[in-house]
């Protein structure tokens, strides 16, 4: 590997302090990190947790589970799972409550410019996109089979893509020539079917940002991931504890601002029903902001755009 590419794949922490920052409360508390990544927050709460403090790290990523095998803590421990199993693993380890949850939706920027795991239209690399590639479908194998409507809802729903009936077709016509082309396996291709299926575009956007992202969140079920992790983490944090969650496009943080929002508010109440004033339902919920990477991080790190950080503390009953 070249000295370039290596300066190119090191991993930049967006919103680090900011959100380690937030999280932190409890200097002798157990904490999950939802997304290890490249360790760089897990490190960096590490760093100001008390002796008597804990981290449980999780990631899909078998790259990130070897990065995080170098830490050397006893205070620190890594699940090769989703964090949608957090509620069964922590029960495994005998962890009844936590005092912060952490999760940075993001992918990280060494999957991002590794070609071989074909997360991006900038590199030819082979079609994958599986943030574990020993488990589950490659975004080959499921666009080999899907059909041309669930093709298109994909793109539309999850890529925000207008052009989702045309690039769908596109798609569709290739792989009907697969006896004389061959199979659709490798990103540039990808990249290139897309583009001429797109009319216009968004200057200084690529044709195939969209539909990249789209197929990365459906063949990794991000989506459908990230409602369950959010139910878990107000289930197993204390009261007090916090919930910090880092998003980087529109669909997660629809999903987190409408969770955080659901919940900062009392239950609904038949008012048919006599209460006394202790029976009355209290939100679960305290908001404690929405925060976005400052001017000189942005400037530093492009990537870090489109990042937002939205806060809750679990309310006393």
């Amino acid at each position: 590997m070249t000295h370039a590419v290596e300066t190119e794949m090191q991993h930049r922490t967006v919103l680090l302090d900011e959100a380690v920052d937030a999280l932190l409360w409890r200097l002798d508390g157990v904490y999950v990190d939802g997304t290890f990544g490249r360790g760089g927050h897990s490190r960096r709460i590490l760093s100001r947790l008390g002796p008597q403090g804990r981290l449980i790290a999780f990631d899909k990523d078998p790259q990130a589970i070897a990065e995080a095998s170098k830490i050397d803590d006893p205070r620190f421990a890594i699940v090769h799972e989703s964090f949608a199993a957090m509620r069964e693993v922590l029960a495994q380890l005998g962890v009844t409550a936590v005092a912060g949850v952490l999760l940075d939706l993001g992918v990280s920027s060494p999957q991002v410019d590794d070609p071989a795991r074909g997360f991006s239209f900038r590199f030819d690399g082979p079609l994958d996109m599986r943030m574990d590639p020993s488990r589950g479908e490659s975004a080959a194998d499921w666009l080999a089979r899907v059909s041309q409507d669930e093709l298109t809802e994909v793109i539309r729903n999850y890529g925000e893509e207008r052009f989702a009936v045309q690039i769908a077709k596109a798609l569709i016509a290739r792989r009907a020539d697969a006896d004389r082309l061959g199979p659709l396996v490798s990103t540039r291709e990808l990249a290139e079917i897309v583009a001429g299926a797109v009319k216009t575009r968004e200057k200084g956007q690529n044709p195939a940002t969209r539909t990249f992202q789209a197929i990365r969140i459906h063949v990794n079920q991000e989506l459908a991931e990230l409602p369950l992790a959010l139910e878990t983490a107000l289930d197993v944090l204390e009261h007090g504890g916090k919930l910090v969650v880092i998003s980087f496009h529109s669909l997660e943080d629809r999903i987190v601002k409408r969770f955080m929002q659901a919940h900062a508010k009392p239950p609904a109440i038949d008012r048919r029903v006599p209460l006394r004033a202790i029976d009355i339902p209290r939100p679960k919920m305290i908001l404690r902001g929405r925060v976005k990477p400052s001017e000189a991080e942005t400037t530093a790190n492009p990537r870090a755009r489109s990042a937002i950080m939205r806060v809750a503390e679990r309310a006393a009953p």
